[in-house]
Parts: C-alpha cells; structure tokens; sequence
C-alpha cells in the first residue's frame, strides 16, 4: 500500500501504476508523439513500472533494515564498506545520477550484517534525491540506529542532468562526505580516504 493525504483511503501499487501509466501517457502527447503507434502503445505503462522501481525506497525502512540484524560484539576497529554501486534520480530534472558510496563506522556495542549497509544506501538511493542529502541521511541512519563511535560515508557519482544537458561536461565526478563521532579527528578520517582509496 501506497501512503496517501491525510484523510483519504491508501492508494494499491496498481492503483499508482495506473495513474502514473495515465500521466505519462499525457506527456507523450504534450511532447506531440503518437501514442497509438506500435513503439509507444505499452510505453506508459513501461514507464510507470519503472518509476514505481526507482523510487522503492520511500516505503522501505533503512532504521528496520539495520536492526533486524544487530550484533553485539566488542570490536572497536575501523569496519569499512566501500564501492557500493548505486542509481538514483536527481529531484530537480528527474535524471540518473550514479556512483559508488562508501561507507565506515566504528561500532561502540553493536555491529550490523554487512549487506545491511549496502542495502540501506539502496533504500535512499531509490527516492528522488540529491548527492548532499543522500550522503547526510545514510551517515544519519547508521549512527542512530547503531550508536557508534562514529560514522563517515563518502559518495562519487557521475549526474546526467549535467552530462546529458546544461553544462554537458561527460566526465566530471561529484564527491560529498559527511561524519560524525571520532570522524571527526583528521587522522581517523585520513586511515578511511586511504583505504578506500587503496585499489588492487
């Protein structure tokens, strides 16, 4: 179920799917294309579904998804997952970004399943969003939820609003960081840029 405005009764998947199926529908016209023809006939509806994919991660939970696999273990190092690929939509030209996140922290009393930290940059990336807030609420998510001594998440990405469009500079890379907790020490956050760094 899809949440609605207040008041009103929860929207199904295939209820948005056919609204969504609907509009672009619409666009398609508005563009001056021919929706009848073969090509397009079944694009709306193409559309739709993949829209309703992309953007997943506003009914996932990422506080749930960590929890549902804590540890409590007393390791104090440095645990670092690096080059997680993600594809996201930028909110203001509603093109792709993508790129690789990585992500660190240091636990305090409890550590997570690896994949979990993979899948919530998923659930993030799966929303219309921007490089800075995505790099914010990821870093936000994991030192709430596992109360570590400190997180750090550096995202790189390449956007299509500015290689496709505007600017069209093919090859440029955006990089934003965030941290909290013993991040914050220049050393700490050296060791991590180093190891994420370190290629074979």
């Amino acid at each position: 179920m899809i949440q609605s405005e207040d008041n009103m009764p929860p929207v199904t998947s295939l209820q948005q799917q056919e609204q969504l199926a609907y509009h672009y529908k619409c666009i398609l016209e508005l563009l001056g294309e021919d929706v009848n023809r073969e090509g397009l006939v079944k694009t709306p509806e193409r559309v739709a579904k993949a829209m309703q994919f992309l953007v997943q991660g506003y009914t996932q939970s990422p506080e749930e998804i960590i929890s549902s696999a804590m540890f409590r273990e007393y390791y104090r190092q440095m645990v670092i997952v690096k080059d997680i690929d993600f594809y996201s939509l930028c909110e203001h030209h509603m093109l792709p970004f993508y790129g690789k996140a990585h992500v660190a922290y240091i636990p305090n009393k409890y550590i997570t399943g690896l994949s979990k930290i993979a899948r919530i940059v998923d659930v993030f990336a799966r929303r219309l969003q921007i490089q800075e807030r995505m790099t914010m609420q990821i870093k936000d998510c994991l030192q709430k939820t596992l109360d570590p001594l400190g997180v750090m998440v550096v995202i790189e990405a390449q956007h299509m609003c500015m290689q496709m469009r505007g600017v069209e500079k093919r090859h440029s890379v955006t990089t934003t960081s965030d941290f909290t907790g013993v991040f914050r020490d220049l050393k700490t956050r050296e060791e991590f840029i180093s190891l994420i760094k370190n290629q074979k």
